[in-house]
């Protein structure tokens, strides 16, 4: 199959499984091509049958902001039409659905359906501000395919948006081949130069991932214990946590990383994750962790309980309580041998339910299902 995927290339969740899905399509032998403002960031793959297109924002003195999501269908248009495109497949309804409504409404005669994959902002922005409901519920419900990332957010744009289109769920995944528990003494030592336990964690620093509780947490437990924390990223909460390390004396023993394209290579070095974020609608920097044998202690909300089982392969503490998570962290550095178990069951888990060799095979099976549907339609 020719597929176009289109994302956020940012360092974010949806992008990330944007980018390491076409990958893994490109790896199965198909053609990909990402349409997007910039390549994105996870993209290292060489492989030959990956393509990327981008898409440039003109500058025009009638306009304050460049519409991007027009040019973006134009773009769509181009490429479908050229590449002779068997599927557009779109992460985030806004804009890019819009994008791709309007990309299959200009090549029409043609054939060139599109699917919508919900990543959980795309809804909950419209829990912020109602005005985006009429045009996120319309493209959706124009959409020729529909998936969402986990359970709780399939439930939760039916009842925002009281869709009528079907939708399916189709998980996030890691590649269980990279992700795994690679020891890195070198590494290790150079976080922790004598033995210290290492707490992680991993994400856009958005408000929403908690990264003053990620170091409030750390300070309760360097409290109790030596420990180093490695946080691995960048975005607009950073310079709070920094003034955070700094005003509670724990520059020594906090590292500011930046963002990383090989994360599984720092995660392998970790004995704890912390995820305490607002909301997850699945949570998968926490799936990576658990891959690379890193047990989790993460907030109980959206989709992460059907990511991290409390008390088996991690623990789940009400959003925003820093106590109760700190004292799941201590109960499982105190003992390394607890953590080292709990690490080991949840790579069990996490190969069980998300290793890409098979969540891929789902999407392409809902590829054929879509495409042949609108074949099958406009006969």
């Amino acid at each position: 199959m020719k597929i176009a995927i289109t994302c956020y290339p940012t360092y974010g969740g949806s992008g990330v499984v944007a980018t390491e899905l076409g990958m893994e399509l490109a790896a199965r032998g198909h053609e990909i091509h990402f349409i997007s403002y910039a390549p994105p960031i996870r993209l290292t793959d060489n492989n030959e049958r990956i393509y990327f297109h981008e898409v440039e924002n003109s500058s025009y003195p009638l306009f304050d902001h460049a519409p991007y999501a027009l040019t973006l269908a134009v773009k769509m248009m181009q490429v479908a039409e050229a590449e002779d495109l068997d599927l557009l497949h779109v992460h985030y309804a806004i804009p890019h659905s819009v994008s791709a409504l309007l990309a299959r409404s200009m090549a029409a005669p043609r054939k060139l359906p599109f699917i919508t994959t919900l990543h959980g902002t795309d809804i909950t922005l419209v829990g912020n501000d109602r005005s985006f409901l009429p045009i996120t519920k319309f493209s959706i419900e124009q959409s020729d395919g529909v998936t969402a990332i986990s359970h709780y957010l399939k439930q939760r744009t039916l009842e925002e948006f009281d869709i009528k289109h079907p939708i399916e769920v189709i998980p996030n995944f890691v590649n269980c081949d990279l992700y795994c528990r690679k020891d890195d003494p070198a590494l290790r030592a150079e976080w922790a130069p004598d033995g210290e336990p290492i707490l992680m964690h991993l994400s856009n620093f958005r408000p929403v991932k908690r990264l003053t509780d990620v170091v409030e947490i750390f300070a309760l437990v360097r409290e109790k214990m030596r420990a180093k924390l490695v946080l691995i990223g960048d975005g607009p909460d950073r310079g709070a946590a920094e003034y955070l390390v700094r005003k509670k004396k724990l520059v020594h023993d906090v590292h500011f990383l930046g963002k990383q394209d090989f994360v599984y290579r720092h995660l392998s070095q970790a004995d704890l994750f912390l995820l305490p974020s607002d909301i997850e609608s699945f949570g998968l920097a926490a799936l990576e962790a658990m891959a690379c044998e890193v047990p989790v202690v993460a907030s109980n909300v959206g989709g992460i309980p059907e990511v991290v089982e409390h008390g088996v392969d991690g623990y789940l503490h009400e959003p925003r309580d820093v106590a109760a998570a700190a004292g799941y962290a201590l109960d499982i550095l105190s003992r390394s041998d607890h953590g080292r178990a709990m690490g080991q069951i949840a790579r069990i888990n996490a190969k069980k339910k998300y290793c890409a060799n098979d969540v891929i095979p789902l999407y392409e099976n809902y590829y054929r299902q879509v495409i042949g549907a609108v074949a099958t339609t406009h006969a």
